[in-house]
């Protein structure tokens, strides 16, 4: 080889290394977003709703901590000792405005006078007063506000809430954003509108990241806390925030643990199957320069990874991996067969079989995961845009650091592959070849059987079974969830008839909510409901158990401490605009819980007790979760219809060949079709993970597409067609076989992960990578042998 083909390389070598050097830099601004606002499009509608009713009500940002005593009564002066110690070392980080808990909350109903408008708070709490522990059970028990909120119904688990001093530049901004997105609903924006929108988000990103960073390690610090309380009692953290940590911890986990055992694995089984390093060397180096090079963009643009998009990193292994086992194989064959080529005709010769369908290849798996672009899914729209940007980087990498790398490294002899491997893939040959009416007629039984999968296919989930039963994450959702009145908040807001001007409601109105919140009690799945009526059945309470007539009740809510008055009232009644918010936890871990059903039954409830023409909106997380599940499946239908539709006209493109075409989509849309069959039949649900995996299978399953009918068509020039199938087994067929062994085998690890959707990612990975293989191998053939088309 000349010097200056290797002098070029290593200059091309040396670039290659400090762009993907400058950009993994990067990768250190590269975050993983665990946020309510990545599951949603900026514009949907229910979700800013959401957002608006949290403007109207302010309710304080909090999070919880459940603590159970081990070994003593919830009521005694040792749990009443350690709660306040608790409370004490939380109160000192800087942004807690305050700690509340059954020994600060007032108890109206152990006060000497009967009116609500004349108590005190300050003298009606166990830490002022010193009540005794049975009138303190007494106090507490059915408690209208504080059980299933501060305490359970049997007494035997209490909650301190952590209450949060807000960012007040922050809320502003957001609440700014929040006008404008609602603005946006109904029509479209202006420009100046939309310019002006795009500043505050720009504005507002910042201290939305400096806020998680400090939400972070708040939580960190109060687990730290509970740590050193843990030897006398049970205690678990709850809240939207925790969650979100808790996720945010789980994938990064995830990353690093199974990434390094999927790394090992992969480079065991390269040394395996190919036995030279310098084949683990030039595998590892591609897959890496691309995924670095991927991440450093990703940093440098801003770009954010949810739970979803974050399985980005093993997809684009998967994919490049693909493309080097095949240009491997295909110079190891060229190396073996003409031993009188020099280096550099090697590569050539390699890189001129196999660039094209290479391009094809990432080209139509681009197309693949374009499709989910129309999902309407933020999450999914996200992790859409992400592969496509990592397989073209992908491609440039490999197509570029290949042939340069096996410059440097200069030519070796090259070892026969594997007797098994090629006794394996002749047999399966002669199985395509003889036994086509075989393989037709279990593909047929095989499509029967996945269809009826695919109708059994659900959309029920929760976000506590997205965690392993063993985890602490899901131990503690089940705790509050079982525990402490629910774990997933549904608001109703209902804009109350107008009134005399001196009332606060009218009595119709009070008997309308009490109508509706006992109608919202009779679902086991509904747990702890607040709303104005908890108020009056407080009152009542007061009141020796007497009702109170509206002005009463109007008379009391004036008079009332103003701290009292925000405490039991504030986040659920808007004076000025004349809404109610009705607060409901919806119990996740109930059995048997389908959760569409109970919405639409909740529904009704509100039309029953409402009327059907009454005011009203049904908002929050359980809402929003709930109408993303719903439109999965219509989401699901249009991206199959897109990604087939679009992959026919790429291979129409590709083949030229109308019948070509149709022949190549067949493998694709059988891999599809096995996965949710599967899934089906084995009750995995379809949710904002799995709905990835149709792209993922048609992507996976199109590289292995391309490659063998390139290899076919070629050898179909000079043979009959069963001679040009046992010679596309017995070349492409090593890296279509390989490239499966290897990914499997490295994803396979991750059923040991504790998150379930990491669980199932690479199970069906697993599943789709090995149809992929075997539709392509057999299917594939028998349809190129059978019908025209087959030769160019």
């Amino acid at each position: 080889m000349r010097k200056s083909y290797v002098t070029g390389a290593w200059a091309i070598l040396l670039l290659v290394v400090l762009v993907a050097g400058a950009l993994g830099w990067q990768a250190q601004y590269f975050e993983i977003d665990a946020s309510a606002e990545t599951l949603l499009t900026r514009e949907n509608e229910k979700y800013i709703q959401s957002k608006i009713v949290d403007q109207e009500f302010s309710p304080e940002e909090f999070l919880f901590v459940a603590y159970q005593p081990k070994n003593r009564p919830l009521l005694s002066s040792g749990t009443f000792d350690a709660l306040r110690a608790i409370s004490g070392e939380i109160e000192q980080l800087e942004r807690v405005a305050s700690v509340r808990s059954i020994l600060n909350v007032p108890l109206p109903t152990l006060a000497d006078s009967g009116n609500l408008s004349s108590i005190d708070p300050a003298v009606l709490t166990i830490d002022s007063a010193g009540f005794p522990i049975d009138a303190v059970a007494s106090a507490f028990r059915d408690h209208p506000i504080y059980e299933d909120l501060l305490i359970d119904h049997g007494q035997t688990v209490t909650a301190l809430q952590v209450l949060f001093l807000p960012d007040v530049e922050l809320v502003a901004l957001q609440n700014d954003i929040t006008a404008l997105e609602a603005e946006a609903v109904g029509r479209s924006l202006g420009d100046e509108e939309q310019a002006e929108l795009e500043r505050l988000r720009i504005e507002a990103e910042p201290l939305q990241k400096q806020l998680t960073g400090i939400r972070n390690q708040e939580v960190q610090a109060i687990r730290g806390i509970a740590e050193r309380y843990a030897e006398d009692a049970h205690i678990y953290l709850g809240g939207v925030h925790v969650l979100g940590y808790q996720l945010v911890q789980i994938v990064r986990n995830d990353l690093v643990v199974f990434g390094a055992a999927i790394a090992a694995l992969i480079a065991i089984l390269l040394f395996v199957l190919f036995r030279e390093p310098r084949w683990i060397v030039i595998a590892f180096a591609c897959s890496l320069a691309s995924i670095a090079c991927t991440i450093g963009l990703f940093g440098l643009l801003g770009f954010k990874a949810t739970v979803i998009s974050a399985n980005f990193v093993a997809l684009q292994l998967i994919l490049t991996l693909a493309l080097v086992v095949h240009l491997m194989v295909q110079y190891r064959e060229y190396a073996r067969a003409n031993t009188e080529w020099d280096q550099a005709r090697l590569i050539r010769e390699t890189m001129k079989v196999k660039a094209p369908p290479s391009l094809y290849a990432a080209l139509t798996t681009a197309v693949g995961f374009a499709a989910l672009l129309a999902s309407g899914i933020q999450p999914v729209i996200s992790f859409g845009w992400m592969m496509m940007i990592a397989i073209t980087i992908s491609l440039a990498v490999t197509l570029i650091l290949f042939p340069v790398l096996l410059i440097v490294l200069s030519r070796r002899s090259e070892a026969e592959e594997t007797g098994i491997v090629r006794r394996l893939l002749s047999g399966l040959a002669e199985l395509a070849v003889s036994r086509s009416a075989l393989i037709g007629i279990s593909t047929a039984v095989l499509i029967v059987l996945c269809t009826a999968g695919f109708l059994r296919l659900d959309v029920e989930n929760s976000f506590i079974n997205y965690f392993a039963d063993s985890t602490d994450v899901h131990r503690e959702l089940t705790f509050v969830d079982q525990k402490l009145g629910g774990s997933t908040p549904l608001d109703i807001v209902y804009h109350v008839p107008p009134a005399d001007a001196d009332l606060l409601m009218g009595a119709e109105t009070f008997q309308t909510m009490q109508k509706l919140q006992a109608l919202l009690e009779r679902h086991e799945a509904v747990g702890k409901i607040m709303s104005p009526v908890n108020f009056t059945a407080l009152a009542r309470e007061v009141n020796d158990g007497l009702p109170l007539t509206e002005y009463e009740v109007t008379a009391a809510y004036r008079l009332m401490d103003e701290d009292l008055r925000e405490t039991l009232l504030g986040s659920y009644y808007s004076p000025e605009t004349r809404q109610v918010r009705i607060s409901l936890r919806i119990r996740d871990t109930t059995a048997d819980l389908d959760r569409g059903e109970l919405l639409e039954t909740l529904r009704g409830d509100v039309r029953a007790a409402l009327g059907e023409d009454a005011d009203y909106r049904m908002t929050n997380l359980f809402v929003l979760y709930q109408d993303i599940l719903e439109r999965l499946f219509r989401s699901q239908v249009l991206t199959l219809g897109i990604v087939t539709a679009a992959l026919f006209v790429v291979f129409l493109a590709i083949f030229r060949s109308l019948s070509l075409a149709l022949i190549a989509i067949v493998p694709n849309i059988l891999v599809t079709a096995t996965v949710f069959g599967i899934m089906g039949w084995f009750g995995i649900a379809l949710d904002l993970m799995t709905i990835t995996i149709a792209a993922i299978a048609m992507g996976i399953s199109v590289d292995n597409t391309i490659h063998y009918i390139h290899r076919y068509r070629s050898e179909a020039r000079s043979a009959d067609a069963a001679t040009a199938i046992r010679r596309t087994h017995a070349s492409v067929g090593f890296a279509m076989l390989y490239t499966t062994v290897i990914v499997v085998a490295g994803f396979g690890s991750l059923a040991f992960s504790d998150f379930v959707p990491s669980i199932l990612f690479g199970l069906l990975t697993g599943i789709a990578l090995s149809g992929a293989f075997l539709f392509d191998i057999a299917v594939l053939p028998v349809l190129l042998a059978r019908f025209p088309g087959r030769r160019p």
